[in-house]
């Protein structure tokens, strides 16, 4: 198949994948700019001819620091994997019901208030000052809108601008996992070194009453040792995903005192479950702790707490040097976040805290909410045999998977973003989300090789969905559980590989 790609006055003829018109698998051997196209072309008596060029002159890339990103992630499986069998989606973290309606009336609001061009790099100063206001008591400081708070694309956006802010090659990043996918990827760009350190899992003999702060714990001796002179950053999850650790203040010291007694060493604190906590868990704010403002960027977004993921407005809280450093390096990156959608924000902060569906702000019903479906998940989840973890934050769940005997023939597969061989958990999950109808995420994804053993026994399940979601998952696992049983002794597979 042919395609013919206008290029200044030029036409180049490129071959396509196979397809209704699509050029989705071809990738391009380089992009020439206008000013080079003489050099490709000779003139003769009958036009002009393009010169053949050898495989040298022609350098696609990637860059080395995109090399190992070429394989497709977790999410590129089991997202589609989900759609294409119409398995429930507990997988992915975003909700799937509708957005609070005082949220979408900000939003149309400002649009129609013709709030839709370009504002200032570090963040609309709506918005800025909004976030000052809400966040100035919760650190115990009275913030400067202009110059320690800015604003991301998402959080995601706004760690890749602290990390390039922060980190030069050959510097060192202590990673706790298991750890979100994007921060090993976003260090490597920016030329660091990722040093994990693993949380030690729950014992499996804990099942279904709710875990400690300590059920899942690190090593303090194995992550003193992973400190060096070298190290320029300790990137820390709290409310943790996917474990749904809320870190104590004992904990935090111990992480402070280790940050202190070394001179280069900063934090990112990722802290955008800080609204989503349970019983008697109390999200703390690392920045908060003696020593640690000036060392410490705290991020948080909008997405996770007011359930506009695709909104993607993200937000750094810190001392003015760290925040100026972000302000640089997002004036040439994102140069300027969504401006209605800022505006919203900054509206729906304050409406946050009136009263709403009977609780005494938004916030208020927003943990009940999410307690009420972490209990459904969890009914669920021991439906079909599972041994939940049950999170002090955030709206996942980890669940010990060990006494499923999983099919030799899942074990034995392979697939593009799968470990090689296929490690467990991932096998898992497949089979759950083929032969259950249920989709969950394999953990040890959010694990460096060597640590990935580790999450063999685990999945994680997303309780951030609408009630019938849950039930229907309930429902399946139970079916499953149900007809299955006897075929899977029959399979052969024992699930421990």
């Amino acid at each position: 198949m042919l395609k013919t790609v206008g290029f200044v006055r030029t036409s180049f003829i490129l071959p396509c994948a196979p397809g209704p018109g699509s050029c989705a698998s071809f990738r391009p051997r380089a992009v020439v700019p206008p000013s080079s196209l003489a050099s490709l072309f000779t003139s003769s008596p009958h036009g002009f001819h393009r010169h053949m060029s050898s495989e040298e002159e022609f350098d696609s890339g990637p860059a080395d620091r995109l090399k190992g990103f070429e394989k497709p992630t977790v999410w590129q499986e089991f997202t589609p994997l989900a759609a294409q069998v119409k398995a429930v989606n507990l997988g992915q973290g975003f909700p799937d019901w509708p957005t609070p309606s005082f949220c979408k009336s900000a939003a149309i609001n400002a649009i129609e208030s013709n709030l839709n061009q370009y504002c200032r790099s570090g963040g609309l100063p709506a918005l800025t000052s909004a976030l000052a206001h809400h966040y100035s008591p919760l650190f115990e400081r009275e913030l400067n809108a202009e110059k320690e708070v800015t604003v991301s694309v998402g959080v995601s956006e706004g760690l890749f601008a602290a990390i390039h802010s922060l980190v030069n090659p050959g510097d060192e990043v202590i990673l706790i996992e298991p750890a979100f996918d994007i921060y090993a990827a976003q260090i490597q760009m920016a030329g660091g070194t990722c040093v994990h350190v693993p949380l030690r899992p729950p014992s499996s003999s804990i099942s279904f009453s709710p875990s400690s702060s300590t059920s899942w714990h690190l090593d303090w001796g194995e992550l003193s040792a992973a400190f060096s002179p070298r190290t320029r950053l300790l990137l820390l999850n709290t409310p943790q995903n996917p474990t749904g650790k809320v870190f104590t203040r004992e904990e935090l010291e111990k992480i402070s005192s280790l940050v202190q007694a070394h001179p280069r060493a900063l934090v990112l604190s990722d802290e955008v479950y800080e609204n989503i906590t349970f019983d008697e868990h109390q999200h703390t704010r690392l920045a908060t702790l003696p020593g640690m403002w000036e060392r410490t960027l705290t991020l948080s977004s909008a997405g996770k707490t007011f359930s506009v993921t695709g909104w993607k407005i993200g937000w750094l809280i810190g001392p003015e040097r760290l925040i100026g450093g972000v302000m640089c390096c997002n004036q040439w990156v994102q140069f300027s976040v969504a401006t209605p959608l800022q505006a919203a924000v900054a509206e729906m902060l304050t409406k946050a805290k009136e009263p709403y569906e009977g609780f005494p702000s938004y916030y208020a019903w927003l943990k009940e909410e999410y307690s009420r479906k972490r209990s459904l998940l969890i009914d669920a989840l021991t439906t079909a045999g599972l041994k939940p973890f049950v999170p002090e934050g955030g709206f996942f769940i980890v669940a010990d998977t060990s006494n499923i005997t999983v099919p030799s023939s899942y074990l034995w597969e392979t697939t593009p973003a799968s470990p090689s061989p296929m490690s467990r958990d991932w096998a898992f999950c497949r089979f759950m989300t083929l032969e259950a109808g249920v989709a969950a995420i394999p953990p040890s994804a959010f694990y460096k090789e060597g640590h990935k053993k580790l999450a063999e026994n685990h999945a994680r399940f997303a309780f951030c969905k609408a009630d019938e979601s849950i039930l229907e998952a309930k429902t399946r696992f139970g079916r499953w559980k149900k007809e299955g049983e006897r075929e899977r002794e029959d399979d052969g597979g024992d699930g421990k590989a």
